[in-house]
Formats: C-alpha cells, sequence, structure tokens
C-alpha cells in the first residue's frame, strides 16, 4: 500500500519492535493509510524508536483533550509523563491502537480521557461502558495491575446539548470503579461548571479547554492521585 511505501520498511520494522516490546500473543495492530489516525499513530512510534520507551511513566491516552494538554509534563512535573492523545479519538480507537502505543510503555499508571466523542458519534452511554470494560479486560491482560483514571467527560459549550447523555455515561463509569480496584473516577464536571452553564475556560472552537481548563484538570487529576494513594503497578514497585 502506498502508506507502506511511503513511510517504508521501517514500518514494519516498529511493527516488528512493538511485537518484541508487547511479548503479546496477538498480533501488534495493522497500520496502513487508511487506518484511523494513521499518521498521529506512526508519528507516535517513530517518537518511541527515538526516544526509548523508558517504563513505570504515567502514561495519558485518549482523545484530543489530551493531545492538546500541551503543558502536561510541567503541570505533573514531579513524575514522568508520556502524552498518547490522538485526534478524535473514541474509546475504540484506544483498544485498537493498545499495543501500538500503551502496552509497550509498561506504564505505572494510565490516565484515560475518552467517552465524549463516542457520544458525539451517537453511541449510547451503555456503549462507553461496554468499550470501556473491554479495554479494561485488555488492560488486564497485557499490564496486569497498572491503575487506570477515568477523566469524566467534560461539559463543553459546543456539546451542551449532550450533557444528560454524558453524565449518564460518567455514573455508568463511575460505578464500574467502584468495583475495581484498578480503575477510578476522576470527576471534572463540577469544577467546570458555574451556575448550569460551563465556565468560559474553553478557545474558539467552545470545545478544546484553555489553560484555565487544563490548571482544573490538573488539580482534580493530582488529587485523585493523592486520594488514592497513588498506586502504581507492582512491576514499578
Amino acid at each position: 500500500m502506498r502508506f507502506c511505501r511511503v513511510w517504508g520498511g521501517c514500518l514494519a520494522g516498529f511493527l516488528i519492535f512493538v511485537a518484541h516490546q508487547t511479548h503479546a500473543a496477538e498480533p501488534v495492530p495493522s497500520l496502513t493509510e487508511d487506518s484511523p489516525f494513521a499518521t498521529e499513530i506512526y508519528t507516535f512510534l517513530v517518537e518511541d524508536q527515538v526516544m526509548g520507551i523508558p517504563p513505570c511513566r504515567t502514561l495519558f491516552v485518549g482523545s484530543s483533550s489530551i493531545r492538546f494538554w500541551f503543558t502536561l509534563q510541567s503541570d505533573f512535573a514531579d513524575r514522568e509523563i508520556v502524552r498518547r492523545g490522538f485526534g478524535g479519538a473514541q474509546l475504540e480507537h484506544v483498544i485498537m491502537y493498545f499495543d501500538l502505543v500503551v502496552t509497550p510503555h509498561r506504564p505505572r499508571s494510565i490516565v484515560l480521557y475518552g467517552g465524549e466523542n463516542d457520544i458525539y458519534a451517537d453511541k449510547t452511554p451503555q456503549n462507553v461502558l461496554d468499550d470501556l470494560q473491554t479495554l479494561m479486560s485488555l488492560k488486564s491482560r497485557r499490564l496486569g495491575d497498572v491503575p487506570v483514571y477515568f477523566i469524566s467527560i467534560k461539559p463543553s459549550k459546543a456539546r451542551f446539548g449532550q450533557l444528560e447523555l454524558q453524565a449518564e455515561a460518567n455514573q455508568l463509569v463511575r460505578r464500574l470503579a467502584d468495583q475495581r480496584d484498578d480503575l477510578f473516577f476522576v470527576n471534572v464536571v463540577p469544577a467546570m461548571m458555574e451556575d448550569g452553564a460551563p465556565k468560559d475556560i474553553f478557545i474558539d472552537d467552545d470545545l478544546h479547554m484553555n489553560l484555565d481548563g487544563y490548571d482544573l484538570w490538573t488539580k482534580a487529576v493530582q488529587n485523585a492521585f493523592a486520594r488514592h494513594g497513588d498506586p502504581k503497578a507492582s512491576a514499578c514497585h
């Protein structure tokens, strides 16, 4: 395929490298020019090859709200961070690329943002829960007891009409987190709302946050780390 010709035999080499890193029984996902978010995923593979993959970092993964978190490392200066947010990813895409962008890093913990684009794509709150359960099962098979912090689906001006569905999905995720020792629910909704509407913490598209919004997220995630004792994968102790 043209994708593979342009990015060459090195792509195959990267996938072999990933397979070696994951020790997965199943083959790693294929990546072609028609793959969702192919350019972004390929860039992650290149970055891993160039920079190496130190284990036991905190890995942030999910959609563009993670991708555009440009201050992530400075916001969490007390730990090593790897950022793996891509495009308009839904949870199904995080599942699809888990063995390419998550498993090789053997993180100490995972911070996940997903579900918002799923609801926007007319998936139901139950669909969000089902995909999260699939993702958690995959995480357990690949990475064992690595803790996952799920950032709640955020309210925004652009998608305020979906607030009720978002709240229902958040509630389902919260209940799942109550049932698992390796999943923690980080509720950012109250901090982002004021007088029944989203705060003025968005860039011009009314969807993605500015620095004030990310400051709220940073505090919420840091508080979640502290509240739960900052658990980490047993391999990282």
